[in-house]
């Protein structure tokens, strides 16, 4: 038998449970499912949000999902949801375990997946001492000697910026060459600028002591900045007919000032629908999908 709700939030981390408050806070039945994967999962604690700084993500999730457990008209349900689309009453949506699922409007918060470049060791380091914000991890390193792997030609900002956190070598891996006057901003950053591509990456995981370069040479480094393609964690959206716009990083659904997507009564929030995420930003873009898709129920199009 399919239950049915005024909103079903696909996602229950930052994003899709600050966007099932303000819902449950209207007093709006509501449904929450999670699969528990979070894209910060490789992350020991999470900086930068407001009142958070220093908390392990889970125990922060945790906390806000049994606060928003409180309110009589919000469920939850963990797993994955396979498939949605447009029903007679709205969407449908099936889970993993066979269920269906009505609701009047759809928010999805299934967040994005980060695309490593192919360079081994990478991956295990993942979270720890291969990074991809400075504002979220970048404190931590202390002043150490800081990396930045190129991957795409805004890397040169990246590295400008980065600098900020510490000694910097960027590698440009044969991916971007910088012009005269973009070496000389770098080199009064203090950065130094590595062309021999990087090769293998040295120390312990998830501990990182250096990279080795194509010519035998070892740049020790504390941590290293990698500038990841995002993709969609699900294709849910694009089952949907939702439309995107390409980032510098990767593919974002595209939302209006609701945040609601180019299909109606499908909002979206969180990374998936901003290139710039964190903690922050993706709790930010809840609230107001959650708001959006609460006044999508009351005010007809385009009031």
């Amino acid at each position: 038998m399919q239950s049915q709700h005024d909103v079903v939030v696909i996602g229950g981390s930052f994003a899709g449970l600050s966007a099932a408050m303000q819902l449950a806070r209207a007093r709006r039945r509501v449904l929450v499912i999670d699969g528990r994967r979070p894209r910060n999962r490789f992350a020991a604690r999470s900086h930068g949000f407001f009142g958070q700084d220093g908390r392990a993500p889970e125990d922060i999730v945790g906390e806000a999902t049994a606060q928003l457990a409180a309110y009589p008209d919000v469920t939850f349900r963990i797993g994955e949801a396979r498939t949605a689309e447009r029903g007679a009453r709205g969407f449908v949506v099936t889970t993993d375990d066979g269920g269906e699922i009505g609701a009047e409007r759809l928010i999805l918060a299934t967040g994005v997946r980060d695309e490593l470049p192919a360079l081994a060791g990478l991956e295990a380091r993942w979270g720890t001492s291969v990074l991809h914000c400075p504002y979220c991890h970048g404190y931590e390193i202390g002043a150490g000697r800081i990396g930045v792997l190129a991957t795409h030609p805004m890397s040169l900002h990246q590295a400008q910026l980065v600098a900020d956190w510490g000694p910097l070598v960027w590698f440009t891996q044969g991916i971007v060459e910088p012009g005269a006057e973009e070496a000389a901003q770098l080199a009064a950053r203090g950065v130094r600028i590595e062309a021999a591509p990087v090769v293998e990456v040295l120390g312990e995981a998830p501990r990182l002591a250096g990279l080795r370069l194509a010519d035998g040479r070892v740049v020790e480094v504390d941590a290293l900045f990698v500038g990841t393609r995002t993709l969609p964690a699900s294709d849910l959206a694009t089952q949907l007919g939702c439309a995107f716009d390409e980032a510098p990083l990767g593919p974002v659904v595209r939302v209006d000032a609701w945040n609601q997507t180019s299909v109606p009564g499908v909002f979206a929030a969180g990374d998936m629908a901003n290139p710039m995420t964190n903690a922050t930003f993706a709790s930010a873009s809840g609230v107001l999908a959650g708001v959006g898709a609460h006044r999508s129920l009351i005010f007809p199009a385009g009031q």
